[in-house]
């Protein structure tokens, strides 16, 4: 067994960035030597111990060093634009596993860049339930883009971009055919968790949401992995109701890390006026997910699903510094929903796709 997977499966001792080198060598191997029924017995084994549970720091930060450096420059790829390519974006995506809500992270980056903040999308749909934010994406009719200049071409054109599985490192999907014909989501939770810090976008900020801030030692330090090396804001906000990412009817806690040191505070909704409520009133209603989704940015949802994507926005908008009053940012994000700049945004973005298709 790889020294990698056996230290991660066995947690006995550390994985290096050596022994991660070595696995994702031993992925992209071919030949007379290799042998399919032992790389996929490594790939389970690893897949399944890490959604038992994440590693310790030294092997996450390895693990997360290792795949950095086997992509290429951004400078390669943008056209010589670099790291500060989409400098003022706001990359937004979650780790997963919270109960089912109105797809509040995804409106809330409609909403957002309906407010005037560049707003980058990401997510791993390889890893991902079916029934996902990339699935509701593509019912939605709007494609993910497959290059930087995609990215940065949507971004000129509407403020926000859907970005493909491009900023993914390429051993991600060595990994789900490795395992195959065994179905790679239900051995991907701890790969998911991880994507928030895996997709290389050159944006001024993130903010990810978790299902339990308080509790996720490992997305900590991944996140603070991210902002040392990436050199952007990291925003990991979660809240008591177990929703991955901000909520309006409830308190929300907000880790945020800087390349030079992090901070941490508690959200009250109370005092932004938002008044409480239950997760009950996040969920979905109705049997068409497109047209909730829908009714949700233009005012027609429930008040949870409403406060929570306006408070979602409003953090994108404070962690881009497109301004730093809460009070102003909510009002914005309920302004574009009411006057129906959010739904002519989504409309804009289903019109841009069937131009460039």
């Amino acid at each position: 067994m790889n020294d990698a997977v056996d230290a991660v499966v066995g947690q006995h001792r550390p994985a290096d960035l050596p022994m991660w080198r070595s696995f994702w060598d031993g992925l992209h191997e071919r030949g007379p030597r290799h042998d399919p029924q032992a790389r996929r017995g490594e790939a389970v084994a690893l897949l399944a111990s890490l959604s038992t549970a994440l590693p310790g720091r030294t092997t996450l930060t390895a693990l997360l060093g290792s795949l950095a450096e086997r992509r290429p420059g951004h400078a390669a790829r943008t056209g010589g634009a670099g790291p500060g390519a989409f400098d003022g974006a706001v990359a937004t995506t979650a780790s997963g596993g919270g109960p089912h809500t109105a797809y509040i992270p995804l409106a809330a980056a409609v909403v957002a860049a309906a407010m005037g903040t560049p707003v980058v999308r990401t997510g791993l749909p390889a890893y991902s339930s079916p029934a996902g934010p990339a699935s509701l994406t593509q019912r939605l009719g709007i494609p993910l883009t497959r290059s930087y200049e995609e990215t940065h071409e949507a971004l000129e054109d509407c403020g926000i971009a859907f970005a493909g599985s491009f900023v993914y490192p390429a051993e991600l999907a060595l990994l789900a055919a490795a395992v195959r014909p065994l179905d790679i989501r239900g051995l991907g939770r701890g790969i998911d968790a991880l994507s928030p810090f895996l997709a290389d976008m050159p944006v001024s900020a993130q903010v990810t949401g978790v299902r339990d801030v308080r509790s996720a030692t490992a997305l900590r330090t991944a996140a603070e992995h991210t902002a040392r090396t990436a050199g952007r804001r990291v925003w990991l906000a979660g809240n008591g109701l177990g929703a991955d990412g901000l909520v309006g009817c409830t308190t929300n806690r907000v880790h945020v890390y800087e390349a030079v040191g992090e901070d941490e505070f508690t959200l009250d909704p109370a005092l932004l006026g938002l008044r409480p409520g239950t997760l009950d009133g996040l969920r979905p209603r109705g049997a068409d997910p497109v047209a909730y989704f829908r009714a949700v940015l233009g005012g027609g949802g429930t008040r949870e699903a409403e406060d929570g994507v306006c408070l979602s926005a409003a953090a994108l908008a404070i962690a881009g510094h497109t301004t730093g009053d809460w009070h102003e940012a909510l009002a914005g994000a309920r302004a574009v929903i009411h006057d129906g700049a959010a739904l002519a945004l989504l409309e804009r973005l289903r019109t841009r796709a069937a131009v460039h298709a």
